[in-house]
This record gives C-alpha cells, sequence and structure tokens, in this order.
C-alpha cells in the first residue's frame, strides 16, 4: 500500500518525507487555505519538489471549459502533479481528456461504487472514496472500499487505482489495506499514530534500561 499525506503543511510534508514512506501528497482548497500560503501555484511547485510522488491539485471551477483550463494549467507545473477534479459530469469529461494526454487525474468526493466505475471508465488514475464522511451519516466507509475493489479486480482493463480519503484513524488505514486498497492519504497526524504501541515504548524503556546497566559502548569514546 501507499501511503500519501494529506496537507498542505510544508513542514509536515518536509519531515514525513525525510522517513522514505511517504509515497505522495494530496491537497485540497481547504486544506490550502488553512496552510496559509499566499500563492497556490507556489504551493504546488514547492511540494513537488519535495516528494517525487504523485502531488494532487484541484481545480477551482465546476464548469467543464474553466476546469479543463485550470487542469491543463496545473498538469504543467510538474510532472509529478495529479490534477484532481470532483466526481461530476463536467469533472469526468475533464478527467478523460487529461488522461489521454498521459496526465495523471485524480477523482475526487466518491461516495458510490456505480460513481467509482465512471472514474475508472474516464480513465482515471485515481478514485477517492471518502470513507470517514460516509461513517459520519451512519453508512460504512470501508464497505464502500470493499466494493470499489471487488469491482475493479473484476475487470483488468480498470487501470485506476482506489486512493481511500477522509482516513480518521490507524484502523481505516488497516482496513483499507486488507481489503486490498491501492493507497491511502491520511493526515499526519495519523501517519505519526501508525508507529504508536504502548508495547514498543515499553519494550524500548526497557532495553535502554539493560543497556545502560551493562555499561558497554557501541563507539569507543560515544555515551551508549
Amino acid at each position: 500500500m501507499k501511503f500519501f499525506v494529506d496537507t498542505a503543511d510544508i513542514t509536515d510534508i518536509k519531515d514525513l518525507a525525510a522517513t522514505g514512506l511517504v509515497d505522495g501528497v494530496t491537497t485540497n482548497p481547504s486544506l490550502v487555505a488553512k496552510s496559509g500560503h499566499a500563492n497556490f501555484i507556489d504551493l504546488i511547485k514547492e511540494i513537488c519538489k519535495i516528494v517525487p510522488g504523485p502531488v494532487s491539485a484541484e481545480v477551482g471551477a465546476t464548469e467543464y471549459e474553466q476546469m479543463l483550463e485550470e487542469g491543463l494549467y496545473l498538469a504543467k507545473l510538474a510532472k509529478n502533479v495529479a490534477v484532481k477534479v470532483p466526481l461530476t459530469p463536467a469533472g469526468l469529461k475533464v478527467c478523460k481528456h487529461l488522461s489521454e494526454q498521459g496526465t495523471m487525474v485524480n477523482v475526487t468526493l466518491c461516495f458510490s461504487a456505480a460513481q467509482a466505475i465512471l472514474a475508472a471508465k474516464a480513465g482515471a488514475t485515481f478514485v477517492s472514496p471518502f470513507v470517514g464522511r460516509l461513517d459520519d451519516i451512519g453508512e460504512s466507509g470501508m464497505q464502500l472500499i470493499a466494493d470499489i475493489c471487488q469491482i475493479y479486480n473484476s475487470y483488468p482493463n480498470f487501470k485506476t487505482e482506489v486512493l481511500v480519503a477522509s482516513v480518521r484513524s490507524p484502523q481505516h488505514v488497516v482496513q483499507a489495506a486488507l481489503l486490498g486498497a491501492g493507497v491511502a492519504t491520511c493526515p499526519p497526524s495519523v501517519i505519526r499514530q501508525l508507529f504508536a504501541h504502548p508495547l514498543t515504548d515499553k519494550g524500548l524503556a526497557q532495553f535502554v534500561a539493560d543497556w545502560a546497566k551493562c555499561g558497554q559502548k557501541i563507539l569507543p569514546g560515544k555515551a551508549a
């Protein structure tokens, strides 16, 4: 499974990219606004230099002609830009156009298996089902992931990857991985939570204490 970090915060992106665990970045208008960055275009260019994998940059328009114009512009910013479009008739028309030109496209705001089928037929590189938002209204986000994975696996000509979005917890990540989703995009806090386990902390504390008691050193002249 690939991990994308869902943020527009440069500090978080640099910190997590240094771990080697981040395969890409997803942004959206809300995350860009939250970042406080003055220029969206400069922000995307900077992120693309930090992370070599796909960087999702979302169009702001909702009508086909302007959406396509924005998508073509965003695609020229860097080779690793994935143009992000909404799962609407206009968005899928733009997806088809850009995909046929070799541009990566992330079709976002997917809430049904039917929508995911349309995204795949339009040639999307990624489809982004929002599991947390479905859970919020009493539906099962993970059941949607299961359904989409089953459908996509039944049709080898579908090349679209399932990009699990609106991830709220490490359990969402594990469940998505068990279902065979190709990508999970997570807030920085969730990625950091994946490291955590009380038995790891307890075991490490014991190892450190025992090493201090034995008085040995790995490097001469260096404290253990």
